[in-house]
């Protein structure tokens, strides 16, 4: 069975840019089956913005799955915009697992923010001062509660939504200064352990939209400015997107 997925991350919605991006979702449901969200959803991460984007979203004829990104917390009101976004039919995911039913077929999404500390031989380690070992175990901690999540998810396929990026090839073209701010090994490793036909994510707006995890599960940084279009297609089933 295939399964046609659409997906953005990155597209910091504020008041001033209201219906704009909802013009162009126009005949996505010729498209796609379900729409993803890769985070970044808000500009400064406000309640107020994150209204635009529950409208921007509301009703389209498809299933929408949001995550959350690190400008969705800026302003410590995450709660808030996740309850805006649920209340206008939008599925938001923290680290946990939903499954979408359509023409017969299931399809998983698992995931949710993700979080720093850099790639295998260049990584923060959970030692040394507490700061730093709580920044480790944050995504010591989300990793497991994803991997937790895919073995609980039974579906035709699975997917996993993030905002972080669990692996460096989609982060080319970004300073190697900041890798370890935009993603983690450990995101990759939890969900090679489990298994997934997809990884998608956005946070690095400089990167490369394709990748791989080291077992071999297919990663695309979904993020606005690299797709340079609305969103991404991908197709799972037959006749994969490549």
């Amino acid at each position: 069975m295939r399964v046609r997925i659409a997906a953005v991350g990155d597209i910091h919605m504020s008041e001033d840019l209201r219906g704009r991006f909802r013009a162009r979702l126009d005949g996505i449901e010729e498209r796609a089956d379900v729409l993803l969200l890769a985070g970044d959803l808000t500009r400064h991460g406000t309640a107020e913005e994150g209204r635009v984007v529950a409208d921007e979203f509301r009703g389209l004829p498809i299933p929408v799955v949001a995550v959350l990104g690190n400008h969705d917390y800026h302003s410590d009101a995450e709660e808030a915009i996740a309850v805006l976004l649920r209340d206008s039919g939008i599925t938001v995911l923290n680290d946990n697992a939903t499954v979408i039913e359509r023409d017969g077929m299931t399809l998983g999404v698992v995931g949710g923010k993700g979080f720093g500390g850099g790639f295998a031989g260049k990584c923060a380690s959970e030692f040394g001062e507490p700061e730093t070992k709580a920044f480790v175990r944050h995504t010591k901690e989300i990793a497991e509660r994803w991997r937790v999540a895919l073995k609980e998810t039974q579906a035709d396929h699975r997917v996993v939504l993030a905002h972080y990026s669990p692996v460096k090839d989609t982060l080319e073209g970004e300073p190697k200064e900041i890798y370890p701010f935009l993603g983690s090994y450990l995101l990759a490793e939890a969900v090679d352990a489990e298994g997934a036909d997809l990884i998608l994510h956005g946070h690095a707006h400089l990167g490369t939209e394709k990748g791989v995890t080291p077992g071999g599960i297919r990663v695309r940084n979904v993020a606005l400015p690299v797709l340079g279009r609305a969103y991404g297609v991908y197709r799972l089933g037959k006749e994969e997107t490549p």
